[in-house]
Parts: C-alpha cells; sequence; structure tokens
C-alpha cells in the first residue's frame, strides 16, 4: 500500500522503509486519519465556522510543531484577518483573538484548558456548537503534530 496522507507529507521524503511497511500494515488508522481531517477542516454543515477559519486555526496549531512540511499542508488564507490569525499574529478582531489565545493554549498547555476558558469563547460570541466544532479541530491537529513526531522518531534511515 502506497500512503499519500497528510501525516506521510508532514514526514516528508526521509522515511524509512520500515516505517513505510508499519503504516501499510494499519491502512484504517491511515484512512481514518485522513477522514477525520477533512471532517473537521470541511464538514457539510459548517456551522458558521468557514473552512477558511478552520484551515487559519489549523495553520497556527501547527505551526507550534515547528514542522514546516505540516503548516504548508493547511492553505495560507487569502483574507488579511484569517491569515494574521493563521500566521501567529494577535488578529484585530476581538472574537478571533479570543479564538487565537485559545488555539494557543490548546497546541502548548492543553491542561490549562477550564470550563473559564470556554467561557471566553461564549462570551465572544461562540456557540456551544462552534465550541465543540472548534475542539474538534484542536484536536485533529494536536493528534497529527503527536503522531508525525513519534513516527518520525521511529523514522531511522535504512541500513
Amino acid at each position: 500500500m502506497t500512503t499519500s496522507d497528510a501525516i506521510d507529507m508532514a514526514l516528508g521524503g526521509s522515511r524509512s522503509r520500515a516505517l513505510k511497511e508499519l503504516r501499510a500494515r494499519r491502512p484504517e488508522f491511515v484512512t481514518g486519519s485522513e477522514a477525520s481531517r477533512a471532517a473537521v477542516l470541511e464538514p457539510p454543515e459548517d456551522l458558521g465556522l468557514s473552512p477558511e477559519l478552520r484551515g487559519a486555526v489549523a495553520r497556527r496549531v501547527a505551526a507550534s510543531s515547528g514542522n514546516a512540511r505540516m503548516v504548508e499542508s493547511y492553505p495560507r488564507p487569502q483574507d488579511p484577518a484569517l491569515a494574521a490569525l493563521a500566521e501567529g499574529r494577535e488578529p484585530d478582531d476581538p472574537a478571533m483573538a479570543t479564538l487565537a489565545q485559545y488555539a494557543d493554549m490548546i497546541a502548548t498547555i492543553p491542561a490549562k484548558a477550564s470550563r473559564e476558558e470556554l467561557q471566553k469563547l461564549q462570551d465572544a460570541g461562540f456557540s456551544v456548537p462552534q465550541i465543540i466544532a472548534l475542539s474538534e479541530l484542536l484536536a485533529q491537529v494536536c493528534y497529527q503534530i503527536r503522531v508525525v513526531h513519534g513516527l518520525s522518531l521511529l523514522a531511522e534511515p535504512d541500513a
């Protein structure tokens, strides 16, 4: 099986043959990861969170990985406000600034998540369904970061 999912792309071309073979043994993992990524980035009902906004949040969180290939897997938004969000800058819009602070916290110190932090999102105008959708998005990107990091530790050049 040849894989070409976002995790493989983030790993780059330096993967060992053994790692490729291990991933090929779990095709359901590869397809499941890709299906989850698609579901959070472009769901059938976006709940008022556009694919561009979702991609901007994902790109911002992916930047915390230090993996340029992973960051580039999320398109750079054309909208200047979303570009600021995606590139790690503080957005001018108060709601987007609250979202940026929450995303940064989840990406770097998830243990700080609290009812109070979720309330800040509600106070900024996000509905409970939107907060759930954002949480799913953040979880997916953080999952991708951790899987790529773990697999990269296993990858050694073929002998």
